[in-house]
């Protein structure tokens, strides 16, 4: 009797490794949540929103609005958007502060007026 096996299902040890690791990488939302908790944890500002998010050839790369100075009225508090990127694991791997402005002032150089 011939010793027969059926291959149509089995995986490469190759392809098996790259679905490991697919599955070990952080969803999306795990990201948004690693990339603003390591940022208020180096800056000592709390993020208050992630107005950009996408998936690059190195990892992620977010750009975080903070509150870096509150003021009376909440309009003229001082804000800040970081450029933050992160490896495909989620670590924080860089940050960069990219802008300031008051919170009730539109930026008219950038889409959608923030």
């Amino acid at each position: 009797m011939a010793d027969t096996k059926d291959t149509r299902n089995s995986q490469s040890p190759r392809d098996s490794d790259k679905e490991n690791a697919a599955d070990n990488r952080p969803s999306p939302v795990e990201v948004l949540r690693q990339a603003r908790m390591q940022l208020a944890e180096l800056t000592g500002m709390a993020a208050e929103n992630v107005s950009s998010f996408e998936q690059t050839e190195d990892g992620w790369s977010l750009e975080v609005e903070v509150l870096e100075l509150a003021r009376v009225p909440d309009t003229m508090s001082l804000m800040a958007s970081y450029q933050v990127d992160l490896d495909p694991e989620g670590q924080l791997t860089g940050y960069r502060r990219v802008r300031r402005y008051e919170r009730g002032r539109a930026d008219a150089h950038r889409p959608g007026g923030r």
